[in-house]
């Protein structure tokens, strides 16, 4: 019986140990298992890349003006509408000119007595019955009188308002009775003439991306108003100076109040449907590099330090041997590969790229890797 006892004790041991053995190895080819999940491979292949700034801008017409009235009267007659198309020199809306017809008549008046007194001292001082001073006089009144009839005249033509370009009444015009004010710095605006058939985007661009952007490149754009169709532009101009100025102020002030420096990047709009309005925001893309079939491989592969950039190349047995490579332009999640690596070469991804919806075509954002740049360590 004891031999017994001491049997089953040992089996019971036995088992035990076995039952610990066998968990412990599930639970070791568990976590390999879940290692190995962990780390991916991928292929280095060739591919389109674009490397591309973001930026917001707002849509608006190439041409446009804003027609007001050089004299103080009131509004008369508007004879277009919103939407009409109108021609340069086509009479768009009249004035009140009642009290200017009355200033030329009295211009007219004093013209014709000035004439005459003109005519009559000129007479008398040809035949020596008059003095030289009051030839003078009479010269300078006739003058004044003939200056204040061109006044008046101007001012009466004034009061027929014409469209000085070509272009669509964009916006609801004044309403007749309405005073229209004259003035150099804030003068009443009658209407808005725009040529709708050229648009621009005014977009911003931060500090850290102006440098890569250069007149002539392409870019693409949408609104919100198709968010399904991609409008293409090119950029026209590049401001050389700030939004705001900051470097025309004063030190303290400059630093206190700016945070991000932002420039004013002008794009022509290809637009042949005419589908874009003015005032519309317009989401761009900037096309900095565009490099068809380049080799790339994923951002998430790619690892920094103090020697480079480099990526973990797979090795025949299974292992993986640290290549510093060369790197090129970025897009949102590929970069470009110069040099250490060959196509189909295969290299450790330990998180699978997050596949865009656009391809791979994607650009940079704000606080993002830009072209020839390196992730941070």
């Amino acid at each position: 019986m004891e031999i017994n006892g001491k049997v089953k004790a040992g089996v019971i041991a036995l088992v035990i140990a076995a039952g610990a053995f066998g968990g412990w190895q599930y639970y070791r080819s568990g976590q390999k298992a879940e290692k190995a999940a962990q780390v991916q491979t991928v292929e280095v292949k060739k591919q389109d890349l674009k490397s591309t700034v973001s930026a917001t801008g707002t849509l608006r017409p190439l041409n446009s003006v804003e027609v007001s009235s050089k004299i103080t009267a009131r509004i008369k007659t508007v004879l277009v509408k919103e939407n009409d198309k109108v021609k340069a020199g086509q009479t768009v809306a009249t004035l009140d000119g009642k009290d200017f017809e009355a200033k030329r008549e009295q211009a007219q008046y004093k013209v014709v007595n000035a004439k005459a007194k003109y005519d009559r001292m000129t007479h008398l001082y040809n035949i020596g019955a008059s003095t030289q001073e009051d030839y003078e006089d009479a010269v300078y009144q006739y003058d004044t009188a003939l200056s204040n009839l061109e006044v008046t005249e101007s001012d009466l033509a004034e009061t027929v308002i014409t469209a000085p370009m070509d272009g669509v009444v964009v916006g609801e015009p004044l309403t007749p009775g309405t005073m229209a004010v004259q003035g150099n710095s804030n003068p009443t605006v009658i209407m808005r003439i725009a040529d709708l058939s050229t648009k621009q985007i005014k977009a911003k661009i931060d500090e850290t991306d102006i440098g890569s952007v250069r007149v002539g490149q392409r870019a693409t754009f949408t609104v919100d108003a198709y968010p399904n169709k991609t409008f293409t532009a090119k950029v026209s101009l590049i401001s050389q100076t700030d939004v705001t100025s900051s470097w025309g102020t004063s030190s303290s002030s400059s630093s206190s109040s700016v945070s991000v420096i932002y420039y004013y990047v002008t794009l022509d709009v290809e637009d042949p449907d005419n589908l874009l309005l003015p005032g519309m925001t317009a989401q761009v893309e900037v096309i900095t590099s565009d490099k068809p079939q380049t080799l790339a491989i994923p951002i998430s592969a790619l690892k920094t330090n103090t020697g480079g950039s480099y990526v973990l190349l797979m090795q025949p047995d299974g292992s993986t041997k640290e290549q510093y490579i060369e790197t090129g332009i970025y897009s949102d999640e590929y970069v470009e590969v110069l040099s250490g690596l060959n196509e189909g070469d295969v290299i450790a991804n330990s998180y699978k790229a997050k596949k865009s919806s656009t391809g791979n075509t994607g650009g940079n954002r704000c606080g993002g890797n830009r072209g020839g740049g390196r992730p941070p360590f």
